[in-house]
């Protein structure tokens, strides 16, 4: 759920537009802990109505364990360009070949996260390229088309996008109960600003929504795909989610030989409603895939 997003990064955290050769995207980018030996790199995309800023809480959690965060605005999304109207630029494919420009400029392999939508668009980049990849990890992502009362509220959203403007649909969500992930007000205790939450949903591209929603609600099962790519995966949630239930996320973990996680407490976004034990959960897995140690030169140096 991306309505507890932060919207204050750590101190020691980037935030830049990362030029790539798709474009430019507007990223997050936080560092290892001073005095703390460099483990790797994550890129972190955000679910449908998301943001970078649903990662915030993490950065400095797995800082602390050594790995380098890089949360990412997919094209479209809040302060990432796109157009408003041209559904065509957000295909699957599309946005899965701007994950791949997205470490191509990082320049180096990166331990790979999608939460929801996002997963499933990292789980599209990997079937296209996993050589860029240390590893996958699906946040709260499943393995096909959102439940049938998902599907209802965001066929309710589409709807509305069709006939209203985006500040038209923020004010009638307010008085109903949106789609899971779609950013609805922050409850009274939780860490984002009602302010900053409508600026995002503002900064959205009604094409990249109505695109998106699309693809979550008719989006085919690839498990079996992803299971023929040599990489290590996690597929971790909390105790209950709505969008894709917590059986079927168990049952594609089987499926991908993968490691599941269930953080107690948390429901569709244990990012934001749990974090440090969702950090702890992930850097643990890292850990148990590292990059492999670069080739030498002849020289003996790094290569």
């Amino acid at each position: 759920m991306s309505r507890n997003a932060a919207f204050s990064p750590p101190p020691d955290a980037r935030a830049y537009r990362l030029r790539t050769a798709r474009g430019e995207f507007a990223v997050v980018d936080s560092p290892v802990a001073e005095g703390i030996a460099p483990r790797g790199v994550v890129m972190m995309l955000p679910g449908f109505t998301g943001s970078k800023e649903d990662f915030t809480l993490l950065h400095r959690p797995l800082g602390a364990r050594g790995y380098r965060t890089v949360a990412v605005d997919g094209r479209g999304q809040y302060e990432s360009a796109g157009p408003e109207h041209d559904e065509s630029a957000y295909g699957r494919t599309e946005l899965a070949r701007d994950v791949l420009a997205q470490v191509a400029a990082l320049g180096t392999r990166v331990h790979l996260l999608g939460h929801s939508l996002g997963g499933q668009i990292a789980r599209a980049a990997v079937l296209l390229d996993h050589a860029p990849f240390l590893s996958l990890t699906l946040v709260s992502s499943g393995p096909a088309r959102i439940s049938e009362s998902q599907r209802q509220r965001v066929k309710l959203l589409r709807d509305a996008l069709d006939t209203m403007t985006m500040a038209q649909v923020w004010t009638v969500m307010q008085t109903m109960e949106p789609p899971e992930e779609a950013g609805a007000p922050a409850p009274a205790h939780g860490p984002a600003e009602p302010a900053r939450l409508r600026e995002r949903w503002l900064g959205t591209r009604p094409a990249q929504l109505l695109a998106t929603g699309r693809q979550l609600c008719t989006e085919p099962d690839r498990v079996a795909e992803l299971a023929g790519v040599p990489l290590p995966y996690h597929v971790l949630s909390g105790t209950y989610d709505d969008t894709w239930p917590v059986p079927l996320l168990d049952d594609m973990a089987v499926r991908l030989d993968a490691r599941r996680t269930v953080v107690a407490g948390a429901e569709h976004s244990p990012n934001t409603d749990r974090p440090l034990p969702t950090a702890r959960a992930l850097a643990d897995f890292w850990d148990d895939h590292p990059a492999p140690p670069r080739p030498r030169t002849p020289d003996g140096s790094p290569g």
